[in-house]
């Protein structure tokens, strides 16, 4: 059975980091996934989590009887300025050791370089893997990245490739739904390439901005360099989820007992306890239908 995990960032506001397994339980869920967070790895910045607070939050975990199923930082290690960069390779080895001892064996990232220095970006980030690479190897832990809007690379193909170019079984893909548009409407291709090597799905929806000629959004002055996208509940948007688990199922991601599947809605934090229920629920149809 796939795992299925709640994203806890719509109850950041009203829930600290140690009541975020219990809450997970309570709402139905067997797995929390642990995205930034201040009080341990936040966006950009070096991991904030001493000892003694990955030491509490495994217990809360254990007494909520859930488990962690994978974190999930944000960091530049593909910054093309270099200061950056070296500065994500340090944090990204604390990221390494907290998800360790949390013995957790999964992460999921993103690229996190610059589409206007695409070039430069990407050689950053095989200079990052140069350095981090073994370590990973090492600590036996599997890393996905999502080529996120707004990033070096978007398109789902491209992303394949440059994962597939650092060379190590360690390294896969995030699909995440509501990046679909971003990724080029092409579900099936992409998890057709990718497959065995998908093992983070971000389950959420979003409305397709390409459609009606490019002006189902329109941003003022035209031309902006901006990304749109939203992360709605299933079923609120365009994305074609019965497509999506096709190639899930074809591509074996639906047969992995390890694979991770992410409620990742952001957009309804006024309603966040029954929109997090329905995400599961909703999860579970569509597992069950595509099994």
């Amino acid at each position: 059975m796939v795992k299925i995990a709640l994203d806890p960032t719509p109850f950041h506001s009203t829930h600290s980091l140690l009541e975020f397994p219990a809450l997970a339980a309570d709402l139905g869920y067997k797995y929390l996934q642990m995205t930034p967070h201040p009080d341990l790895i936040p966006f950009f910045n070096h991991p904030k989590g001493d000892d003694d607070l990955v030491k509490q939050l495994k217990k809360a975990v254990k007494d909520a009887g859930i488990q962690i199923a994978s974190t999930l930082p944000v960091l530049r290690w593909s910054g093309p300025d270099e200061d950056v960069r070296e500065a994500a390779v340090r944090y990204w080895k604390r990221v390494i050791q907290i998800t360790a001892d949390l013995g957790v064996d999964t992460i999921g990232t993103e690229f996190n370089g610059r589409p206007e220095r695409a070039e430069e970006s990407e050689r950053a980030f095989y200079r990052s893997m140069e350095e981090l690479v073994p370590i990973i190897e090492k600590e036996g832990i599997k890393v996905f990245i999502d080529p996120h809007p707004d990033d070096f690379v978007e398109n789902g193909l491209a992303a394949w490739r440059v994962i597939r170019g650092i060379n190590s079984k360690n390294f896969g893909m995030v699909y995440v739904a509501s990046h679909t548009f971003h990724m080029g409407n092409q579900p099936a291709k992409i998890l057709e390439v990718a497959k065995g090597r998908v093992g983070i799905v971000h389950m959420s929806d979003t409305m397709d901005h390409t459609a009606s000629h490019g002006l189902r959004y329109i941003t003022n002055p035209p031309g902006n360099a901006v990304r749109v996208h939203q992360h709605l509940r299933i079923g609120a948007g365009d994305v074609n989820f019965d497509e999506m688990f096709q190639g899930l199922k074809a591509n074996g991601f639906l047969d992995n007992p390890n694979s991770i599947m992410c409620s990742s809605v952001f957009a309804e934090n006024e309603n966040a306890r029954e929109m997090s229920i329905y995400q599961r629920e909703a999860i579970e149809k569509l597992i069950a239908k595509h099994q």
